[in-house]
């Protein structure tokens, strides 16, 4: 916030920001003749879009004054923007400019009277925006002068002697000095005690109160050889402060608890250093059982079984902090990416079995974004020589002089991490996680004590050079931070190690080598005698073959044998080649803009076709990682791309796909992008009208990530807060989404604990699928577009504890997950059913059962016994059907009235199974509605059971297994009812009775002395009784002060509740946002009521098709709901009993908006289009209500894949909606009512509009502006998705 002076006297507080394409118009208003002259007519919009840097000064009230814009090549057609520097050099003296340290200024207009302060105030921002910047350039047509407000800070460019004069332009320089001047740094002395106290007093009074106030000179009197303290000074005063130290005593405890392998654990190169496992030592492979999983969410999770290498990881992959003796480390799995150890000798490893295992095994899974290159940074600076590492057969990469070393001295090897393997049954060994062992000294120094004034903190980099020339032995500068504490402007060019998963340590650590200081980081294409030395840098890198054939298709041809582009680039400094890029055009533009929300970062029209690349690979030694950004700006300048994207494919995924590409280190730059739903065509109806073939095309899904021109130069906020989720239920995997994709934020410490981790991670099955219903919320493609295990480090196990006062929870195996907001999002899990102990013989009824009947079973559970609540006990029990059952004799039985019951049996039938070896047994309703809650599809299903021969007992209770006699398995069942008891062979049982809180989960809750009552209390705002523990999804319920007992989240819908989840959180951590400072007033005590729809969708007997969607409700009978006077009215078309007949009902409330849709057809479903209709008003569709009630519509299924409601199934059709709204509350002049206005008049002096009332309203709609503009809003709605809805006639197309 600063003041500017106007030249006729007023002043204006301004703030600068980010420029946004909504302050185009603003923008215009501001130009002047001599914009024009100075740099030509141009398309605002179109800058802001280009630029890297657009800032905008607006005061208090919003208004624009003053804007400028800034590239990173001059503003010249006749220049090549990828070669500016040769054009510049052979005219001007510029040795010193460089990309990284130049910009040029492509406009710039202001308010003329605050023309001289706002060119001052936007170049000052510039310049602390981007620390690395050194230049400003201002080319201008010839004769043409800049106006007095630039004139005064850009100033002509020395000629080069001996060049030739530039006739079409001239060039002005502005230079950091002049504005916002790298800060001199010296030794701190005792007086500068008195200007730096404020400083740290304003920031904290905490070292004031804990060692008094002179602790500052104590602190500085105290210096010696290993411990300094330099300041900052501006003016002769102290404006900054750090204390370093040269002895930092705990690099053991530090390799413990964080992957220091990429910088040679801190340490200097020793002979006796053990960088890989000792051959010798390699013990045969042993089977090991893996422990059983329990699905911890309400909904699929995903499978701990994937193959490992007994490699160690490098940096980025995360390791388990080894509290328990038996403990693995599960590699990370990417399909772009191969795992990259710290030792090329791959050893293969058998996959997982599920079966038999033990409880202490636990799995973590890192998240894709944390892999770098790995092995030894080196410094390119330090003389120290290479030490030959005996034991470990290798030389390990110390550091090497930038005059003496090769190249490959300086290089990492990059950390990939392997594809996931289709789950199977075999065991798989067990092995200890290796870590390597350092002997050498300690190669870094700390900064212990760090603080300097606001106004400079951008400039904290300059502390630097004076700290590594106190020690000018250490490579490597440490900083330690708690993880709430946010990143701050220091840090954002350190490097954030990995912590090994989960780590203890409650500190994040930063690295800093002395070689990020260098300056001379230059991108530039790669050449033939290029490539032994990226060889060196991608020697370990699993698709190094990849890349090195993308390179020699380079060398050869420019382009790929089909024709598409392919640039390649190499990032150096001082000659020495430290990363690698590979990119090609973008062919597939049109399906990423279909499929994709990639205009939530882009204006799409505003990029021709050929300025979208692919990156295919990109590697990037650590040292650097402060440039990444820097390197993908310069691929996009150099490469003429305004776009890059970059895809991450599921596990299972072919190899052609994953092979195809390697990068993972730039992820964390990246933003990811969101899948956009798709329209379900009726392409025989469309013919030649359907989109094109490149829109709907089928391709394999992945999830896209994407960086433009506009985001290199623009910073993420870090949040290092450790956030953990328990249970991958869809209320978590929602959460995880909202946080993950928040673009302009950066969780890095965000873990899921789920025995089987994240859901849809094995390829999809249609038969293992079937066993259970699904909610919709994530579809197997939709969890590949989420890709959550590129953000989100996975433990593979359960939680057993958790100790709310140290704030870690405990897992299988003993080890601790340390947490600071914990979210416990389990859901509910079918358990076993204990039997009633009734002794049939005795003719009980079940009024006389001595037990209750949905007691939980806590013995050994018998083999055949099998509770489904994920997909891969799904996946479990079918392996077990096709090996065990089909080939057998005997009988399956399935308890249960739930949904889930009767998927299991279809899915019994679809494998094969006859209805004669089905049993289903349901137990009594008591009362409440069936699972189907309508009568007609309850008779549709049971019709479809007796058909198939499947016998079916209603209304009895499990009294025994075997007679009580116990034993392994069960051979038969007993059960009681009201009449007379039933006995059943069986020799398999499906339990699928009642859904309840796992029991190490309730546990876990209840002996941390969290408030439960049946379920896990909350408020409102997801709080639990402890602040930093928050819980949603069917495990909580409200506490009673709200006196909705009967009202929880499982009423609702579990994205959505997810969502809001997530919102409550961002409160905490998104700047953009008010923070809470507390919890949230509740003055009411109200709970909060979700609007979207609760889906339920299944296969059901008699190979139907099943689908309900439901606004959220109380379990009321549907025969309840329709006696009530403000139901509404339902349209059925069709009916099961009649042959060729589809069942589809509609339920439109008395305000005719649909609340309820229920389908069951024979036929595939058109889900998608289906899931639009909810919340609708029936005007929008084509006037149902009305054409029903005149007998026009005979089906509804055929009336909606009518071409003309294709629109409403679009996915921005409901960003339409919003827009039309706001038209009609917007008041066409300030003295006149808006037409909302003139409606909320008439209902408040009667509620029923009588036929003056609505004529009077259709007439102000009509005469007045709002017809044309709702018109206008349609057409352009129509006209720019017009690639998903050709199949409209545009005006004067007919």
């Amino acid at each position: 916030m600063t003041t500017l002076m106007s030249s006729d006297g007023p002043a204006e507080v301004i703030n600068a920001r980010r420029t946004e394409s909504l302050d185009a118009p603003n923008i215009l208003k501001l130009v002047s003749p001599s914009t024009e002259q100075l740099f030509g007519l141009v398309n605002v919009v179109h800058l802001i879009e280009k630029a890297i840097l657009a800032v905008t000064l607006h005061n208090d009230k919003e208004e624009v004054l003053a804007h400028a814009a800034f590239f990173d090549y001059p503003n010249l057609d006749s220049v090549d923007p990828a070669k500016w520097q040769d054009w510049i050099g052979d005219y001007y003296d510029c040795k010193q400019s460089t990309p990284l340290n130049s910009v040029f200024m492509h406009y710039f207009v202001s308010k003329p009277e605050f023309s001289r302060g706002s060119a001052r105030e936007i170049i000052r921002t510039a310049f602390n925006a981007v620390p690395d910047l050194h230049f400003i350039y201002l080319v201008v047509p010839q004769n043409v002068f800049p106006e007095s407000a630039l004139s005064d800070i850009f100033k002509p460019v020395d000629k080069k002697a001996g060049s030739k004069v530039l006739e079409k332009c001239s060039i002005f320089v502005c230079q950091r000095h002049d504005h916002s001047p790298v800060l001199f740094v010296r030794k701190a002395r005792v007086e500068d005690h008195d200007d730096l106290t404020p400083i740290f007093n304003r920031q904290s009074d905490m070292l004031t109160k804990t060692y008094g106030d002179y602790f500052l000179a104590e602190l500085i009197e105290a210096q010696d050889d290993n411990n300094h303290a330099v300041v900052t000074e501006v003016d002769g005063t102290a404006i900054g402060f750090m204390s370093i130290c040269g002895e930092v005593s705990n690099l053991d405890l530090l390799n413990e608890c964080f992957e220091l392998g990429p910088f040679h654990g801190l340490k200097k190169a020793h002979s006796d250093d053990i960088l890989e496992v000792p051959r010798q030592a390699s013990p045969s492979p042993v089977p090991m059982p893996s422990a059983p999983g329990t699905g911890e969410g309400d909904r699929p999770g995903t499978d701990g079984s994937v193959a490992k290498s007994d490699r160690p990881e490098s940096v980025g992959s995360k390791k388990v902090e080894e509290d328990a003796d038996e403990m693995e480390v599960e590699q990370p799995f990417s399909p772009t990416v191969a795992q990259t150890p710290q030792q090329p000798t791959p050893m293969s490893q058998p996959p997982a079995s599920r079966e038999g295992g033990t409880e202490s095994e636990m799995k973590v899974r890192p998240k894709l974004s944390e892999v770098q290159l790995g092995e030894s940074s080196s410094s390119l600076l330090s003389d120290a020589s290479r030490a030959d590492s005996a034991k470990s057969g290798q030389s390990s990469q110390a550091s090497g002089s930038v005059a003496k070393s090769p190249v490959d001295d300086a290089q990492e090897e990059p950390t990939v991490p392997e594809r996931t393997p289709t789950p199977q049954l075999p065991a798989r060994p067990q092995r200890k996680t290796f870590k390597p062992v350092y002997h050498g000294a300690s190669n870094c120094f700390c900064i212990q004590l760090f603080c300097i004034d606001e106004r400079f903190e951008m400039r904290s980099m300059d502390f630097l050079p004076m700290a590594f020339k106190l020690f000018p032995d250490r490579d490597y500068c440490v900083v330690s931070m708690p993880h709430l504490v946010p990143e701050f402007p220091l840090l954002q060019n350190f490097v954030r190690v990995t912590p090994r998963c989960p780590s203890t340590l409650p500190q994040e650590l930063y690295v800093f080598n002395r070689s990020g200081l260098l300056q001379n980081f230059e991108v530039r294409p790669v050449c033939k005698t290029d490539i032994g030395n990226v060889k060196s840098l991608i020697k370990t890198l699993n698709q190094q073959d990849c890349l090195l054939a993308d390179l020699q298709q380079y060398f050869v041809a420019r382009r790929d044998p089909n024709g598409i582009p392919i640039q390649a680039f190499v990032a150096t400094c001082f000659k020495q080649v430290v990363g690698v890029a590979v990119t090609r055009k973008e062919e597939d533009i049109e399906y990423i803009r279909s499929h994709y929300n990639i205009e939530d970062f882009i204006y799409f029209n505003h990029h021709r076709r050929h300025e979208h690349g692919h990156l295919y690979h990109f590697a990037l030694n650590p040292i650097f990682q402060h440039y990444s950004k820097h390197f993908l700006k310069e691929v996009l300048r150099q490469s003429h791309y305004s776009c890059l994207y970059f895809p991450v494919y599921p596990p299972y995924s072919t190899d052609e796909m994953v092979g195809k590409h390697s990068m993972v280190s730039a992820l964390n730059f990246m933003v990811p992008v969101r899948a956009r739903r798709q329209i379900v065509y009726p392409v025989d109806k469309l013919g030649e009208n359907a989109p094109s073939d490149r829109v709907c095309k089928e391709e394999d899904k992945y999830a896209l990530n994407h960086i433009n021109r506009k985001l290199t130069l623009e910073p993420k906020v870090t949040v290092n807060a450790r956030i953990v989720v328990i249970g991958a239920s869809d209320v978590s995997i929602s959460f995880l989404e909202t946080l993950a994709f928040c673009p302009h934020l950066r969780f890095n410490n965000m873990t899921l604990i789920s025995p089987n981790g994240l859901p849809g991670e094995i390829p999809p099955d249609p038969v293992r699928s079937g066993f259970l219903a699904t909610s919709h919320c994530y579809t197997q493609d939709e969890l590949c577009q989420l890709s959550l295990r590129t953000w989100v480090n996975v433990v593979c196990a359960k939680m057993v504890a958790i100790n709310r006062s140290s704030k870690y929870v405990v897992v299988t195996g003993g080890t601790k997950v340390p947490y600071d907001h914990l979210i416990i999002g389990t859901g509910l899990q079918y358990q076993t059913t204990a039997p009633t102990e009734a002794d049939i013989d005795k003719l009980l009824t079940n009024e006389e059962v001595p037990n209750n009947p949905n007691r939980r079973y806590m013995g050994a559970v018998p083999s055949n016994v099998f509770c489904i609540n994920d997909e891969y006990d799904a996946f479990e029990v079918k392996h077990w059907l096709s090996k065990t059952f089909l080939p057998a004799q005997g009988k399956a039985l399935v308890y249960g009235n739930t949904i889930d019951a009767y998927t299991t049996v279809q899915t019994l039938l679809t494998m094969g199974v006859t209805g004669d070896r089905i049993v289903l047994v349901q137990p009594p309703h008591n009362y409440q509605p069936t699972c189907f809650n309508n009568s007609t599809v309850d008779k549709a299903v049971t019709n479809a059971l007796k058909e198939k021969g499947v016998e079916v007992y209603s209304g009895y209770y499990l009294a025994q297994w075997n007679d009580g006699q116990g034993g392994d398995t069960v051979c038969s069942a007993s059960f009681t009812s009201d009449t007379k008891p039933i006995r059943l062979e069986c020799c398999a049982f499906f339990c699928f009775n009642r859904k309840a809180v796992d029991y190490e989960a309730f546990k876990a809750i209840n002996d941390s002395c969290l408030v439960y009552d049946g379920k896990l209390i909350i408020d409102a705002n997801f709080h639990t009784n402890d602040l930093s523990i928050r819980a949603a999804g069917p495990v909580t319920k409200f506490q009673r002060k709200y006196h909705a007992d009967q009202w929880t989240h499982s009423n609702f819908n579990s994205k959505e509740v997810g969502f809001m989840l997530a919102s409550t959180m961002l409160r905490l951590f998104d700047p953009t946002i008010e923070n809470d400072t507390g919890p949230p007033i509740e003055p009411h005590n109200l709970i909060p009521m979700y609007r979207n729809a609760k889906v339920v969708g299944a296969s059901l007997p008699g190979e139907y098709h099943y689908l309900h969607v439901g606004k959220p409700s109380l379990n009321q009978s549907l025969d309840a709901l329709m006696a009530q006077q403000d139901f509404g009215e339902e349209l059925i078309t069709g009916h099961p009993e009649k042959e060729g007949s589809e069942y589809f009902r509609i339920h439109v409330n008395q305000y005719n908006i649909i609340e309820t849709v229920t389908c069951l057809s024979k036929k595939p479903l058109e889900t998608g289009n289906l899931l639009c209709l909810y919340g609708l008003h029936e005007r929008y569709l084509n006037n149902m209500v009305s054409r029903m009630q005149e007998g026009l519509i005979k089906d509804f299924y055929h009336f909606f894949r009518e071409t003309w409601s294709l629109a409403v199934f679009h996915d921005r059709f409901g960003d339409f909606r919003q827009e039309v709204r706001e038209l009609l509350i917007q008041r066409p002049a300030a003295d006149i009512a808006s037409l909302e206005e003139k409606v909320r008049d008439l209902i408040d002096q009667d509620l029923q509009l009588d036929k003056k009332d609505r004529k009077y309203l259709n007439d102000a709609y009509e005469e007045g502006s709002y017809k044309r503009s709702v018109e206008t809003r349609l057409l352009s709605f129509l006209s720019y998705n017009y690639y998903h809805l050709p199949m409209y006639a545009k005006p004067g197309m007919v």
